[in-house]
C-alpha cells in the first residue's frame, strides 16, 4: 500500500488532479483491481462461452525457442506460433465448467496441476483499424503485427488486456490517454470489446520521453523516475515540458 500511496503523491506533484480514485472513491469504485475480481471472471467466462479464447499451456521460454515466434517490433512481444490453437481441451479445473472441442483431432485434459493461461484467438487477416486522436488513422493486421494474446494468466489473474477492457466499460470511460508504445495494444483490446459486446472509448496516444540517445524512459531508467528527480529539486513544469536531466 505504501508504493501506491507514493505512486499517487507523485502524480499531485506532477500535477495530475482527478475526481474518483482509489484514494477518493467514486461511483464506480472499487478502484482496486485486486477487488475487482468478479468483474473480470465474468468476462472471461463470457469469452469462454463464446469460443474467444483457448487454454495455452505455452511458457514464455517455449514461445521465444520457437521459430515461428517472431517479433512484431522491439517493442512487443513476439508472436505467438499457435502450439495449443489447434488443440481441442477437456477442461477439469476446480471453478470452471467442463469445456470441450471436438472438432479438433487432438486433445489434452487440463487438470487441476495443470499450469495454463487462456489466450484470445485473433481472426487471422483482419484489418482492425481506429482512430487516434493523436495520430490519426491506425492499422493493424491480426496475425501479422500481433498474435494469440494471454487475457488470463497461469497465475489465475487477469491480464492487462482484458483489465483494461473490463474496467474502461464499466466506468464508462469516455476517452483513454497513454504511450504510443500502446498503439497495438489497442487493436487487441479493441478485439476483446468486440466480443464482449461493448462499445470502446476513444484513444489517444502520447509520444513517449526519450533520453539522450533516443531511448524510450522505462522503469529500468530508475535514475529519472519521477520521485528521484523530485528529490533532486527538478520542478514538475520543466519535465511536463519534456526537459530531461
Amino acid at each position: 500500500m505504501e508504493f501506491v500511496d507514493a505512486m499517487l503523491e507523485d502524480l499531485r506533484w506532477f500535477g495530475f488532479e482527478w475526481s474518483e480514485g482509489p484514494d477518493c472513491g467514486g461511483p464506480f469504485a472499487s478502484y482496486n483491481q485486486s477487488e475487482r475480481m468478479k468483474f473480470y471472471r465474468a468476462a472471461l467466462e463470457k469469452l469462454r462461452s463464446g469460443g474467444f479464447i483457448y487454454p495455452c499451456t505455452c511458457s514464455r521460454k517455449d514461445i521465444q525457442a520457437a521459430t515461428r515466434a517472431p517479433h512484431a517490433n522491439d517493442d512487443d512481444e513476439p508472436i505467438y506460433p499457435g502450439t495449443c490453437r489447434k488443440k481441442s481441451y477437456k477442461l477439469q479445473v476446480e471453478g470452471c465448467k467442463l469445456g470441450e472441442r471436438p472438432r479438433e483431432p487432438a486433445t489434452f485434459n487440463l487438470q487441476p496441476v495443470t499450469k495454463f493461461s487462456w489466450r484470445f484467438r485473433v481472426p487471422d487477416g483482419e484489418t482492425i483499424s481506429f482512430t487516434d486522436r493523436n495520430f490519426g488513422e491506425q492499422k493493424f493486421t491480426a496475425g501479422k503485427d500481433f498474435g494469440d494474446f494471454v487475457v488470463w494468466r497461469h497465475d489465475d489473474v487477469p491480464a492487462y488486456q482484458l483489465s483494461c477492457v473490463v474496467d474502461d466499460a464499466a466506468m464508462r470511460i469516455s476517452e483513454v490517454v497513454r504511450g504510443a508504445d500502446l498503439l497495438v495494444s489497442t487493436a487487441r483490446q479493441i478485439l476483446i470489446f468486440r466480443a464482449l459486446g461493448l462499445v470502446p472509448p476513444d484513444f489517444f496516444h502520447c509520444e513517449l520521453m526519450r533520453d539522450e540517445r533516443g531511448e524510450r524512459l522505462a522503469k529500468r531508467h530508475d535514475a529519472l523516475s519521477l520521485r528521484t528527480l523530485r528529490g533532486q529539486g527538478i520542478a514538475p513544469e520543466k519535465i511536463r515540458d519534456g526537459w530531461l536531466a
